[in-house]
């Protein structure tokens, strides 16, 4: 074999086999069903955050507690070990990377939140 067919097979090699890693390493987006599932696999469930149950936040421990509701309706208690996000009850959409314990809860370990457009406001206004 030349030289340069050597080269070629271990880089393509090498693109193939990061090609494997990123496509294993992508999170799926689920429900709490799925997550509960999928137990102890890291999942991203997107919903929303369930205003009418209570939300807890223990400064000396930093951990938040309150309840999500995922795309389907169901309802899962969230548990978050990092402080408390700013404008969190004003979210209009939450997405949680995290861990199922099954049916009880769901433990976050990231969450990103769709806060409301402060333009919203403003188009409204605009158009009257």
């Amino acid at each position: 074999m030349k030289r340069n067919h050597l080269i070629a097979l271990v880089v393509i090699a090498f693109l193939a086999g990061a090609l494997m890693v990123t496509i294993q390493d992508a999170s799926t987006y689920a429900t709490f069903e799925m997550a509960s599932k999928k137990t102890p696999e890291s999942v991203t469930v997107v919903g929303q955050l369930d205003l009418e149950e209570p939300i807890t936040f223990n400064a000396s421990t930093s951990m938040l507690r309150f309840t999500a509701v995922d795309k389907d309706g169901a309802r899962s208690i969230v548990y978050y070990n990092q402080p408390k996000p700013t404008d969190f009850e004003r979210s209009e959409e939450i997405t949680l990377t995290g861990l199922s314990s099954g049916d009880t809860a769901f433990f976050a370990q990231n969450i990103l939140m769709k806060c409301p457009s402060k333009y919203a406001d403003e188009a409204q206004f605009s158009s009257k």
